[in-house]
C-alpha cells in the first residue's frame, strides 16, 4: 500500500505541473472533476439492491445511447477454417468469419485435443501490430488447461490493417491506434462511437464460439489487455453470455485518467463524463458476473486510478452479497501481462468456469509457435479477400442510411446550442507586450479561458476597416501587410493544448478534442466562439469601422471561421484558403488530416459546409484552393471556389479580399 501511495503522490505532482503548463487542460479537468463529483454523490446515495438495480438499467441505456446503439446484424458468419496447427498439448484452427457482410475477422481458435464440451474464453488483443498473436501464450495455456480460446484480430491489428497499401505492402496511417482514431472521427461525425464496431466484432466472436460443438455456451469468459482489456470490459458489460471477465491494464477512474494518458477513440466513449459515467459503471451494469481486474504497478493506467474503480465495484457487489465475485490483482512491472498476471487469470477462469478442475494454474512447458505460423489468410491481410470492406466503408454506409438533411433555421439553432454566439460585450483583456505598431493581448473568451492575440495598428487616423486573422504559421506577414494598408488587424489564436499534441501524422490534436467531447464540450465550436470574442473586441474599439469587419483563415481553421461567421452577421466578408471543401468528403477514405479539429458530433447527418455558406446569405465568401482531407487541392468543384493563378502571391489575394 505504501508503494501505491507513493505512486499516487507522483501522479498528483505530475498533473500539477501539466496544469501549470496547459491552462486549457486545467480548465477541462475542473469541469471533469465537477462532473465526477456529481456522479459520485449520486452513487453514494444508493444503499439498497433495488436502487442499484435501477441504476444498472440506467447505465445500460446510457451506454447504448452514447455508443449510437450496437449493430443489429446477426446474419451468417460464413466461417471458414483455413488451416490447422496440431501438437500434443492443443490444436489451433485458423478461422475467418464475417462480422458484417464482407467485413472479415481473422482468428485463431485454440482447443483441447480431447473430445468434449469445454468452457471458452474470448481473447481480445491490445494495441500492437501483432493482433491475435499477442494472446498466443495465454490462449495456448488455456487450451492446455481444458478451455477453448478464440484469439481474434481487432480491426486495425494483425491481418485487419485498415490503411493497407497493396503496392507498398504496409499500412499508411502510422499505427493501429491511428487507424482507430481516423475511424473514430468519422463515427463522431454521425453521432456514434467507433467502439460499437469493436463490441460487435467481440459479440460475433462469441457467436462463433457458441456455434462450435466443443464449446459449452453457458461457460463463456472474456479476457484481454490494454485495448483488449477495454473491449473485454465492454462486451462483459453488454453481452449477458459472458459469465466471467478479466480485463487487464484498462479500468481506471477518470478522476486520474482524464488528465493523464487519455485513451484513443474506442477506449473513450462520447460524452462519457457529461453523461454521468465513470469506469466503475461498466462493472455495475454487468449483472454481478465475476470480475478479475488486472493491473500492473508501473502502468500508465495507474494504480491510483484502478483502486477507486475496484473499491466502488466491490461496495456495489456487497449490496447483493456477491463481494467474492469482485477481485483485483496488481502485478509487477509496466503495461502488460507478466507471468504472475497470466497465472492469476488462469486461476480465475478455472474457479468460475471450470470448478473442480485439476489442471492447475501454473504455466508449464508447452508448444508455442512463431507469429508468422499463426497467420490465417494466404496473403496476410483481409484486404485481399474477395469483396472485403474496410471500416470506413461500413461507417460511410451507416452515414448514408441515417442522413436526414435539415434547413437553415435549424442550423442557426444548432450553432446557438453549441455556444457559437457573441457575448454582446467586449472581453476583458490584459496587455502582455507593447510595441509602437502592435500589442500582444490576452483576451478572456469565457471564465477560465484566455486566448492569445496580436493587435496590429496602422498609423492612419479615424475609424478604419478591421481584419481578424485566425493565426497559423504564416499569418504574421499577412497581418503586417494588411495593417500597412490601413486595416486594424487582430491575429487571434483560439484555445488549444499544444502540450497535448503528440504530432501523430494526419491526426492533429485529437487528444484535446477527445477530452472536450468527454465533458460534453466541442472544441471546434469553442474555437468558433473564441473567434467571435475577437470580433467583440474589434467591434468595441473606437478606431474600427464596425460596418467593415472581415476575417480570414487557412486550412482547417477555416471551418471554425465559417461557423463563427454564420452565427454573427457583424463579420461582413470572409476568406477561406485551402480549407476542406466538404465534411462528407472525409468519409471517402480511411485516412484524413485534422478531421478531429472539425468534428461536431451528428452535424454531418443534417448539414455540410455548403449549408453554412448558404446561411451566410448575401455576405461574401471567398474560398480559394479548396482541398480534400489529404491536403490535395480539388478542382472542378463549381463556381463557388477560386484557384490561384500561376505566380499569384498571397499579398495579391489579400489585396483583392480587402477591397
Amino acid at each position: 500500500m505504501m508503494r501505491f501511495t507513493r505512486l499516487t503522490l507522483l501522479c498528483t505532482a505530475t498533473l500539477s505541473t501539466a496544469f501549470a503548463q496547459d491552462p486549457l487542460l486545467a480548465w477541462m479537468n475542473r469541469i471533469a472533476q465537477e462532473q465526477l463529483a456529481k456522479r459520485d454523490a449520486a452513487v453514494a446515495k444508493i444503499q439498497t439492491p433495488a436502487g442499484a438495480e435501477q441504476r444498472r438499467q440506467w447505465i445500460r441505456s446510457t451506454l447504448l445511447d452514447i455508443l449510437g446503439g450496437l449493430p443489429e446484424y446477426r446474419g451468417p458468419l460464413n466461417a471458414r477454417v483455413l488451416g490447422r496447427l496440431e501438437n500434443p498439448h492443443y490444436t489451433i484452427e485458423k478461422v475467418i468469419f464475417e462480422s458484417l457482410p464482407k467485413y472479415y475477422v481473422t482468428a485463431n481458435l485454440y482447443r483441447p485435443n480431447r473430445a468434449g464440451r469445454y468452457p471458452a474464453v474470448l481473447m481480445s488483443a491490445g494495441h500492437t501490430t501483432l493482433g491475435k498473436t499477442e494472446n498466443h501464450i495465454m490462449s495456448a495455456h488455456l487450451a492446455a488447461k481444458g478451455f477453448v480460446a478464440l484469439a481474434y484480430d481487432p480491426v486495425g491489428l494483425g491481418e485487419r490493417v485498415q490503411s493497407y497499401d497493396r503496392n507498398a505492402r504496409k499500412r499508411t496511417a502510422g499505427c493501429c491506434a491511428d487507424e482507430h482514431l481516423h475511424a473514430g472521427a468519422q463515427s463522431l461525425l454521425i453521432g456514434e462511437s467507433v467502439a460499437r464496431y469493436f463490441i460487435h466484432d467481440a459479440m460475433r466472436g462469441i457467436d462463433y464460439l457458441v456455434s462450435r460443438p466443443e464449446v459449452d455456451p453457458d461457460r463463456i469468459g472474456a479476457a484481454g489487455c490494454s485495448g483488449g482489456g477495454c473491449v473485454t470490459t465492454y462486451v462483459a458489460a453488454l453481452d449477458s453470455r459472458v459469465k466471467a471477465a478479466a480485463p487487464a491494464c484498462f479500468l481506471n477512474s477518470l478522476r486520474v485518467l482524464f488528465a493523464g494518458r487519455f485513451p484513443d477513440s474506442e477506449m473513450s466513449l462520447p460524452r462519457f463524463l457529461a453523461s454521468g459515467l465513470d469506469h466503475a459503471d461498466f462493472l455495475a451494469v454487468s449483472n454481478r458476473i465475476p470480475w478479475l481486474i488486472l493491473a500492473t504497478e508501473e502502468d500508465f493506467f495507474t494504480p491510483a486510478g484502478v483502486l477507486p474503480v475496484y473499491e466502488e465495484a466491490r461496495r456495489w457487489y456487497r449490496l447483493f452479497g456477491a463481494e467474492d465475485k469482485m477481485q483485483m490483482f496488481m502485478g509487477p512491472g509496466k503495461h502488460g501481462t507478466p507471468l504472475e498476471t497470466r497465472e492469476k487469470l488462469y486461476a480465475f477462469m478455472i474457479r468460475w468456469l471450470q470448478p473442480g478442475s485439476s489442471a492447475g494454474y501454473r504455466e508449464r512447458n508447452i508448444t508455442l509457435y512463431p507469429d508468422q505460423e499463426l497467420q490465417v489468410t494466404q496473403a496476410g491481410q483481409v484486404e485481399f479477400e474477395e469483396g472485403s470492406r474496410w471500416l470506413y466503408q461500413v461507417i460511410r454506409d451507416r452515414f448514408h442510411l441515417r442522413k436526414r438533411p435539415r434547413g437553415i433555421p435549424q442550423l442557426l439553432a444548432e450553432l446557438r446550442r453549441l455556444g457559437i454566439l457573441s457575448e454582446g460585450q467586449p472581453p476583458a483583456f490584459t496587455m502582455t507586450e507593447q510595441k509602437p505598431d502592435r500589442l500582444r493581448l490576452a483576451l478572456e473568451s469565457e471564465p477560465g479561458i484566455e486566448i492569445g492575440a496580436t493587435l496590429y495598428l496602422p498609423r492612419s487616423e479615424g475609424r478604419k476597416p478591421a481584419l481578424l486573422l485566425v493565426k497559423d504559421t504564416a499569418t504574421v506577414q499577412l497581418a503586417e501587410t494588411a495593417s500597412a494598408r490601413g486595416n486594424v488587424v487582430l491575429e487571434l489564436e483560439p484555445r488549444d493544448s499544444p502540450a497535448a499534441n503528440d504530432n501523430r501524422p494526419f491526426l492533429g490534436n485529437w487528444l484535446t478534442n477527445k477530452r472536450a467531447d468527454s465533458i460534453g464540450r466541442n472544441l471546434p465550436s469553442m474555437r468558433a466562439h473564441d473567434i467571435l470574442r475577437g470580433v467583440d473586441y474589434l467591434h468595441a474599439r473606437n478606431d474600427v469601422d464596425r460596418t467593415r469587419i472581415r476575417a480570414a483563415a487557412r486550412n482547417v481553421e477555416g471551418v471554425w471561421l465559417l461557423l463563427a461567421a454564420v452565427a454573427d452577421p457583424r463579420i461582413g466578408k470572409i476568406w477561406l484558403d485551402r480549407t476542406p471543401h466538404s465534411l462528407s468528403a472525409a468519409m471517402d477514405g480511411p485516412i484524413h488530416t485534422r478531421l478531429f479539429d472539425s468534428v461536431i458530433p451528428r452535424f454531418l447527418l443534417h448539414w455540410d459546409f455548403e449549408d453554412l455558406v448558404s446561411a451566410m446569405g448575401k455576405r461574401q465568401v471567398i474560398w480559394t484552393d479548396p482541398q480534400d482531407w489529404m491536403l490535395r487541392t480539388r478542382h472542378g468543384l463549381g463556381a463557388r471556389f477560386r484557384y490561384r493563378e500561376p505566380g499569384q502571391t498571397e499579398e495579391a489575394l489579400l489585396e483583392e479580399f480587402l477591397q
